[in-house]
């Protein structure tokens, strides 16, 4: 499914972020950058272990800030977006501050296609419902008037996340 807002496509797909095509891919992490499991795992899993040593080495983060690391992945950058403490938890407010920084930062770097996954989901827990509209809200709110973006991809890794996202975007105004 996708939307088209001022010139920016937003669309939702199932799959494996680290197979995207796209500038940028977004890591839901933690603010010590520690990369276990979920998204994070997977994203070490493919790119290798300097992926982590380099996030960690630039910690710790604040919440809802962010971190750029390049190493291991020779096509695009990795946002690392600290949805969560050390605690592992995460909120709306925490969701919605970490998309738009990730946005913002995809601007400042010159980015036109950046891929996220369902950010505090997984490891934080967070209500998926509520993480998609906090998300899609934010993404929805952000590119009205920012015309640098091309591409908003959400990723999905399976039938039920990419469900939700899809069902959210048709409430908050369709797409095809």
């Amino acid at each position: 499914m996708r939307r088209e807002i001022d010139g920016v496509l937003i669309e939702v797909v199932g799959g494996n972020i680290t197979e995207q095509d796209t500038e940028a891919i977004v890591n839901a992490a933690n603010t010590h950058l520690r990369m276990r499991s979920g998204v994070a795992g997977a994203i070490k899993v493919k790119g290798g272990e300097d992926i982590e040593r380099d996030a960690i080495s630039k910690s710790p983060l604040e919440m809802s800030d962010i971190m750029v690391t390049d190493v291991g992945t020779p096509r695009r950058l990795i946002i690392h977006a600290a949805v969560m403490g050390e605690d592992l938890k995460t909120d709306e407010e925490k969701v919605s501050l970490g998309t738009e920084t990730n946005l913002i930062r995809a601007v400042e770097k010159n980015l036109s296609i950046i891929s996220f996954p369902a950010l505090g989901t997984g490891v934080g827990g967070f209500p998926l419902k509520a993480a998609v509209k906090a998300m899609l809200g934010t993404v929805i709110e952000y590119v009205r008037g920012h015309t640098d973006l091309t591409l908003v991809r959400f990723v999905l890794f399976d039938e039920r996340n990419e469900s939700m996202f899809r069902n959210v975007l048709f409430e908050l105004g369709g797409g095809d």
